[in-house]
């Protein structure tokens, strides 16, 4: 089986979808690298050869006669009129932001599976993009925000007298506030955490941190991430959280709920109480933000308060981010790939759920909604298809409001 690796072209978008270390590790798959494909990474191609990948120059050659593209951001719908029909995709997809990528998809008879669709299962952790994503999102917002505070984070004993240390303030608990919050914490910083999940506490208390706790019911949803609140809840939140926004020197915001926007958690209000110099870094800038104020890629001054928009965070960090992908991505396709053969089983729930399209066919329901498609008719006693397979169902999309 032939596995492509195109250059990503989205703006900003300096990961790759495999890395040299990976392609040894993934036997009876032919990888074929895009020249240049890692650059932004530092991967030469020379890297590649070295460990077995080809390295071809034109993307019609490297889509010629391959069957799975792996990329990190999915191509536009201007790059799918090129490609050819029938290919199987790996990638982030989010296909509720982008349904007309989706439908494009569909147009080219094109099978895709959506990382960013894993179920929250043991065995999907080794190929859980969107967590390790998450963790180099949350070590770049801590240090983000180290940049911009104009104090230091620890706590300083000189002979000038006693610095205090920097107060930071995490709301969001997942993935990528716990390393946040571990971040931050490494470098001196007095650490408080928030989350709507009660569950969270005592991780947040295992890094050192102090755990907020507000008069407020808990939050907890489907595989360990929270539902989806109302307004009168966050309305409520965002009351109870005001003295903790204004307390903190710096706070760093993380929740997201995959294909939608997100949570305002931090209003233009609370941003105005805080004290002059401190620090607000959002992590779902690119959702909308967590904070009224945000805007993606930008630093906002409210007064005399910074607010930074982290747009694609992974990005900024794309050797370590790329490595981790691509680890994900071998293992996801250890699920697609037999004997060398591209051979899904979509009787397996982590191949069911992440399908979006299947032969051109858009499996996944609100995807199937937002084009305006006929809900598929339900399957009432699946059976198994010659190759021992069972024929395809439209696969589960749990709400994941991450504060990861």
């Amino acid at each position: 089986m032939k596995l492509a690796v195109p250059t990503e072209t989205r703006p900003g978008e300096r990961r790759v979808a495999m890395v040299p270390e990976v392609v040894g590790r993934l036997p009876g798959v032919e990888v074929a690298v895009q020249a240049g494909a890692g650059r932004a990474a530092h991967f030469g191609d020379d890297a590649y050869q070295e460990r077995g990948a080809s390295v071809v120059g034109d993307l019609a050659a490297l889509l010629e006669g391959a069957e799975v593209v792996a990329k990190v951001q999915p191509p536009t719908p201007e790059e799918l009129a090129s490609w050819p029909e029938g290919l199987t995709l790996v990638s982030f997809l989010a296909p509720l932001a982008q349904p007309e990528v989706v439908q494009a998809l569909a147009d080219r008879r094109a099978t895709v599976f959506s990382l960013d669709l894993l179920p929250r299962i043991s065995r999907a952790q080794a190929m859980d993009a969107l967590s390790s994503q998450a963790t180099v999102a949350g070590y770049r917002a801590a240090l983000a925000a180290a940049e911009l505070l104009p104090k230091f984070f620890p706590l300083l004993m000189t002979a000038a007298g006693t610095v205090p240390p920097a107060k930071v303030l995490v709301i969001g608990a997942g993935v990528a506030g716990l390393q946040a919050i571990a971040t931050a914490r490494r470098l001196g910083a007095q650490v408080r955490a928030y989350d709507v999940r009660a569950a969270a506490k005592e991780e947040v208390q295992s890094l050192g941190a102090t755990f907020v706790e507000l008069p407020l019911e808990t939050q907890e949803g489907a595989g360990g991430y929270a539902r989806a609140q109302s307004e009168e809840f966050l309305t409520r939140q965002r009351e109870l959280l005001a003295k903790e926004v204004a307390a903190a020197d710096v706070v760093l915001t993380t929740a997201a709920v995959p294909g939608r926007r997100a949570p305002v958690l931090v209003t233009r209000s609370m941003v105005q109480q805080m004290a002059p110099g401190s620090v607000v870094v959002d992590l779902a800038a690119d959702s909308g933000g967590n904070c009224e104020v945000t805007q993606a890629g930008q630093d906002v001054e409210v007064g005399e308060v910074v607010v930074r928009g982290l747009s694609n965070p992974p990005s900024g960090m794309p050797t370590h981010a790329s490595f981790l992908y691509a680890r994900n991505v071998a293992n996801f396709l250890a699920l697609l790939v037999r004997d060398g053969q591209l051979a899904p089983d979509f009787g397996d729930e982590i191949v069911n759920s992440t399908c979006v399209v299947r032969q051109g066919e858009v499996l996944h329901g609100p995807t199937r909604e937002a084009l305006g498609l006929p809900p598929l008719a339900p399957l009432a006693d699946p059976v198994t298809d010659s190759a021992g397979t069972a024929p395809p169902t439209e696969p589960s999309s749990p709400t994941k409001e991450a504060t990861s």
